[in-house]
């Protein structure tokens, strides 16, 4: 195994498509997800892949959308972002001053957050990588049953009610070296439509592959995992095209050979 990770390290640092100051490379492996897939604990073979480190920043959206004018606010089509689209800036190209550039991106379309992927040659994380990842905490890949960790991730959640997103970088990072995937804001995944309680097909092509039968607590395997609940539940709540203040993204890249 560490002969593995190690391959995947040094593959990591060599590819020119991945910036290693950007994105961490994740081994993958057998992951029990909290969501239940049928009824049942889902146990899921999760591939190699490279996370992001961190959340994608407002000034590097600002710098997308300079090179990419379609989605600046005021021209991207209604059918791909709705009237909150980068809502809080002050205009097309100028976020304004509440709007940090050190701050994650946030108002941002599903659609949106696709093509930002895209244009780093990457892709959105699946449900299940992302899940994956955020079972972490900075001494463990898998700290899920710990009580103090849960509930220190729920107070962190409440606590940002109603705010924007702060800081990136005031937690320290994972045992993977990703940082903020639990605290500081929800993050669009690639599959987040597969997890509708109703399969209503948002988008298309996408079939339904988590059951989230009578809403998102009683398809959870593991009630400890509130704030996870929390999550899936505001994401359901979302169409493609829409847009929350508290709703951001990060990418990721399937690595070499796999």
């Amino acid at each position: 195994m560490r002969t593995r990770i190690g391959l995947l390290l040094a593959l990591l640092a060599t590819a020119p498509a991945i910036a290693a100051a950007d994105y961490v490379a994740i081994p993958g492996g057998v992951f029990v997800s909290a969501l239940a897939l049928d009824g049942a604990a889902a146990r899921i073979i999760i591939k190699p892949f490279a996370m992001r480190v961190e959340p994608v920043t407002n000034a590097e959206f600002l710098d997308f959308v300079r090179m990419h004018p379609e989605w600046q606010r005021g021209q991207v089509s209604p059918l791909f972002a709705g009237p909150q689209y980068l809502a809080a800036w002050q205009g097309p190209l100028t976020p304004g001053p509440e709007v940090r550039p050190e701050q994650p991106v946030t108002s941002v379309s599903w659609f949106a957050a696709r093509a930002f992927c895209a244009s780093e040659q990457a892709r959105l994380p699946s449900w299940y990588e992302w899940e994956f990842v955020a079972a972490a905490d900075v001494t463990r890949r898998d700290a899920r049953q710990n009580p103090a960790r849960n509930q220190d991730i729920l107070d962190a959640i409440q606590a940002a009610t109603g705010h924007r997103p702060g800081r990136i970088g005031q937690h320290p990072a994972d045992v993977w070296g990703v940082r903020d995937l639990n605290r500081l804001l929800w993050e669009w995944t690639g599959d987040y439509a597969a997890m509708f309680p109703n399969a209503d097909a948002r988008v298309p092509g996408a079939g339904p592959s988590l059951a989230l039968c009578g809403g998102s607590a009683l398809a959870f395997t593991d009630k400890n995992q509130f704030a996870l609940m929390m999550r899936v539940a505001a994401l359901t709540a979302l169409k493609p095209a829409d847009a929350a203040p508290r709703v951001g993204f990060r990418c990721v890249r399937d690595l070499p050979g796999e």
